[in-house]
């Protein structure tokens, strides 16, 4: 299994308020993270630093995730374990109140992977069947495609199109989206947060990700390409490789 994460400022923000990051279990499993934070003031660094240090620490010391049941069961209970912390935290400091994060995370093993998401981070995955997004935005636009009030198209230029309906840290109680799905030789997740969604299209995603390139330069190209197309967000991404055909640097 082969994994590269990068993170980039953007070229409009006065600071990255995405955190994220890959990492190994004692069983040699990897957990990857992308968080999109939110609040004034910074918060936003404060949720999606909590949510990516509660995480990677728990995940450091966890073993025994070996099935789709223990992975979903574990990202359940640690996610809402973080939410609850973001939640006071904020509570108890007035510079804070309000902040939360988006997360996506993904619990990847040489069989499956089981994704989690809160928010419109998202996860995509490149397979045999093409290319397609695992995740479901909770977001207000695609509530509105969902409900067929608007196309699509009409979300990716919507003037709430930033309006979430989840978030972690926001709420005492938050739900999440969990899945698994099964891996080949040669499949790859994609994941990250709107910086890079909304400036750069699936086609291209899956372009980027097919070439024979290293992880590392996909990861460098994918970023570029949404600076380039404007950079107005952070733009943070996590490539996670199943062997095989994809190509890439081993992290």
């Amino acid at each position: 299994m082969n994994a590269v994460f990068l993170t980039d400022q953007g070229k409009v923000r006065q600071h990255n308020e995405d955190s994220g990051g890959i990492f190994q279990n004692l069983d040699g499993h990897r957990l990857a993270i992308v968080a999109d934070g939110m609040g004034g003031h910074r918060a936003g660094d404060v949720a999606s630093g909590m949510t990516l240090n509660e995480l990677k620490y728990r995940w450091e010391v966890a073993k025994g995730i070996t099935t789709a049941e223990t992975a979903e069961a574990w990202l359940k209970e640690e996610i809402l374990k973080v939410n609850e912390l973001i939640f006071a935290h904020a509570k108890n400091n007035s510079e804070c109140d309000g902040m939360g994060t988006t997360i996506v995370a993904a619990i990847a093993t040489e069989n499956f992977a089981t994704v989690a998401n809160i928010g419109d981070s998202r996860c995509y995955l490149l397979n045999e069947s093409g290319f397609n997004q695992v995740t479901e935005d909770h977001s207000l636009v695609n509530e509105l495609v969902r409900h067929g009030q608007i196309t699509k198209e009409d979300a990716e230029h919507h003037p709430r199109k930033n309006v979430l309906l989840r978030a972690l840290g926001t709420e005492e109680k938050v739900q999440m989206d969990i899945k698994t799905i099964m891996f080949e030789e040669g499949d790859c997740l994609l994941l990250c947060s709107d910086g890079l969604s909304n400036k750069v299209s699936e086609q291209e995603m899956m372009d980027i990700l097919s070439s024979e390139n290293s992880l590392e330069q996909k990861a460098h190209t994918l970023v570029s390409l949404a600076n380039e197309y404007g950079g107005e967000d952070n733009i943070t991404l996590a490539i996670v490789a199943f062997s095989g055909d994809i190509k890439g640097d081993k992290q």
